[in-house]
C-alpha cells in the first residue's frame, strides 16, 4: 500500500461505530441498576442507536455527496465523541437513551462516508487491499464488542464503555482533517430530504410499536396507533422515492428478485443473530451470576468461529455463488438459535455452547459477502444505493429483533409469572423479586422466555435463508467477442 494514512483514519471511525452496536449488550444488567432502568428502557438503549443509524444512512450518505464527504464524515465523529461524553454523564434512562441516538446520528454520518471515502482515494489493487482490511476492522469490532463491554464494566464500570470513545475520536478526527481528501458526488444531484423524514418516521413508529407491544400487548390502542403510523410513513417514502429525481432508494430495484432477497437476508441476518443476544447477557449476569467479563466471554464462541470461517472462508469459498453462502449462512444460524432453545430452570452458560458456534458459523459465511451480493443484483450506477441499502437493512433488523424477540420473551414469561413480575426479571432485575419468588421459578421462566425469543429468530433466519436461496441467482456475465465473460474482462482492465 502506498499511504496506510486515510484507511487508518476510516477504520478507526468504522470501529468505534460497530463497536458500540454490542458493545452495550454486556452492560446492560449495570446499567439497569445504576439508572433505575426498565426494560422497555433498556431496549431502547440498544434499539436508539441502531435505529438512529439505520434511519439516517441513505439520506446522510446522499447529502455527503453534495456537501462533501470528508466533512460529513468529520462532523459525524464529533457528534459520536459528544454524544459518547453525554452516554457516559448520563444521570437516567431517558438522557441516556436521547444521547444513543445522537450517538446512532453520528455514526450514520460517518458509515455513510466510509466506502466512498476509500472509493476516492484507492484505486485498483490498493483499493481491493483497502476494503479488505476494512472488511476485517468491521468483523473485529462486532467479535470483540461484548468481551470489551464486559472488561470495562467489570473495570472502571459501564460508563466507560462510552468515554473510551473520546480519545479514539480525537485520532480520528486528527487523521482524517490530515490525510484524506474531500470528495463529492456527481454535480447537479439533490438531498432527499423528504424522503429522509418519511423513513425515519417508519423506521420509528414501527420500532416503537414493537417494543410498546411487549409491555401494553398488540391490540393496545397506543401500539396500534403507532403500527398506524408505521404504514402511513411508510407510503408517504413510496410516493416521495417515485416522484423525486435523486431517490435515496430506486424502488424499481425491488423488482429484481436477486436484489429483494439479499435485502431480505441482510434484515433477517442482524436480527435473529444478535436480536437475542441482550436478553442472553442478562440471563447470564442476573440469574447465573456471572460477572460482566465471564458473561461477555460466553460470546466468544460466537465470535470466534464467525472470524474464523470468515478468514478462511475467503480463500476456500472464492467463486461460489452468493446465494449458497448467505441463504446456507443464514440456515446455519437458524439451527444454532434452535439449538441455543434448550434452557430449563438448571440450564447453565455450557447448553448455549453448540448454538453459538453454529451461529458463528453462519455469521462468518453472510457477513463478508452479504453486501457484495447487493452490489452483483444491480446496476453499477446504483453500487452506492445498494450498499447503503444493505446496511440500513441490516441495522432495521438489528433493532426490530431485539424488539419482536424482547416481546416474545416476556410474553412467555407471562405463562407463569404476573405481567410486572416478567417485565422486571427481563429488565434485569431478576435481584428485586427473589423475596416474593423462588430462584427456580425465576431462572423456569427465564429460560422458558429465551427459548421462545431464540423459536422465533431461529424461524426468521430459517425463512430469510430458504427465501435467499430461491431468490437470489446471479447471472452469468455475457462474454466478450474472445469468449472471456465481461466481469473477467472488467477485471484485467483495472
Amino acid at each position: 500500500m502506498r499511504t496506510w494514512g486515510p484507511l487508518t483514519a476510516v477504520c478507526l471511525g468504522t470501529f468505534m461505530l460497530l463497536l458500540d452496536v454490542t458493545i452495550a449488550v454486556v452492560a446492560l444488567p449495570d446499567m439497569a441498576r445504576a439508572l433505575h432502568a426498565s426494560l422497555s428502557d433498556l431496549q431502547w438503549v440498544m434499539d436508539g442507536y441502531a435505529l438512529a443509524l439505520a434511519a439516517l444512512l441513505l439520506g446522510l450518505g446522499a447529502a455527503a455527496d453534495v456537501l462533501g464527504r470528508r466533512r460529513v464524515h468529520v462532523a459525524g465523529v464529533v457528534l459520536f465523541a459528544v454524544a459518547s461524553l453525554l452516554c457516559g454523564l448520563t444521570s437516567g434512562p431517558g438522557m441516556l437513551v436521547a444521547a444513543r441516538g445522537l450517538q446512532g446520528i453520528g455514526a450514520a454520518a460517518m458509515f455513510a462516508t466510509t466506502l466512498p471515502l476509500l472509493g476516492s482515494v484507492y484505486q485498483g489493487r490498493q483499493r481491493s487491499v483497502a476494503l479488505g482490511v476494512w472488511g476485517a476492522v468491521s468483523g473485529a469490532a462486532a467479535a470483540v464488542g461484548p468481551v470489551l463491554g464486559g472488561l470495562l464494566t467489570a473495570g472502571p464500570g459501564w460508563r466507560w464503555i462510552f468515554f473510551v470513545n473520546l480519545p479514539v475520536s480525537v485520532v480520528a478526527v486528527f487523521l482524517t482533517l490530515r490525510v484524506v481528501p474531500e470528495s463529492r458526488g456527481p454535480r447537479g444531484r439533490r438531498i432527499d430530504w423528504a424522503g429522509t423524514v418519511a423513513f425515519a418516521g417508519f423506521a420509528g413508529a414501527l420500532t416503537y410499536g414493537a417494543v410498546r407491544a411487549g409491555s401494553e400487548g398488540w391490540a393496545e390502542v397506543g401500539t396500534l396507533v403507532s403500527f398506524a403510523a408505521a404504514a402511513g410513513a411508510l407510503g408517504c417514502f413510496v410516493l416521495i422515492e417515485r416522484r423525486t429525481a435523486d431517490p435515496l432508494l430506486d424502488l424499481a430495484l425491488f423488482r429484481k428478485p436477486a436484489f429483494l432477497g439479499v435485502m431480505v437476508g441482510a434484515f433477517a441476518f442482524n436480527a435473529a443473530a444478535f436480536g437475542v443476544m441482550p436478553y442472553l447477557s442478562i440471563w447470564l449476569q442476573t440469574l447465573l451470576g456471572m460477572s460482566p467479563v465471564r458473561g461477555g466471554l460466553v460470546f466468544l464462541w460466537l465470535s470466534a468461529a464467525s472470524f474464523v470461517v470468515a478468514a478462511v472462508g475467503g480463500r476456500l469459498l472464492h467463486g461460489v455463488p452468493s446465494r449458497l453462502t448467505i441463504g446456507g449462512g443464514l440456515l446455519l444460524i437458524g439451527s444454532g438459535l434452535f439449538c441455543q432453545a434448550v434452557l430449563d430452570a438448571s440450564a447453565t452458560a455450557t447448553a448455549l455452547i453448540p448454538g453459538l458456534i453454529l451461529v458463528g458459523v453462519g455469521t462468518g459465511l453472510v457477513a463478508p459477502g452479504i453486501a457484495g451480493a447487493a452490489l452483483a443484483a444491480v446496476p453499477p450506477e446504483r453500487a452506492g444505493m445498494a450498499g447503503g441499502a444493505v446496511n440500513t437493512f441490516r441495522q432495521l433488523g438489528y433493532a426490530l429483533g431485539i424488539a419482536v424477540f424482547g416481546t416474545v420473551l416476556t410474553s412467555r414469561m407471562q405463562n407463569s409469572l404476573p405481567q410486572d413480575a416478567a417485565h422486571t426479571l427481563a429488565g434485569g432485575g431478576a435481584g428485586a423479586l427473589r423475596g416474593t419468588l423462588s430462584a427456580h421459578a425465576l431462572r423456569a421462566a427465564f429460560a422458558a422466555g429465551l427459548d421462545a425469543a431464540s423459536v422465533a429468530a431461529g424461524v426468521t433466519a430459517t425463512a430469510a435463508g430458504a427465501l435467499v436461496l430461491v431468490l437470489v441467482r446471479t447471472p452469468r456475465p455475457a462474454p466478450d467477442a474472445a469468449g472471456a465473460p465481461a466481469r473477467e474482462v472488467a477485471a484485467r482492465r483495472g
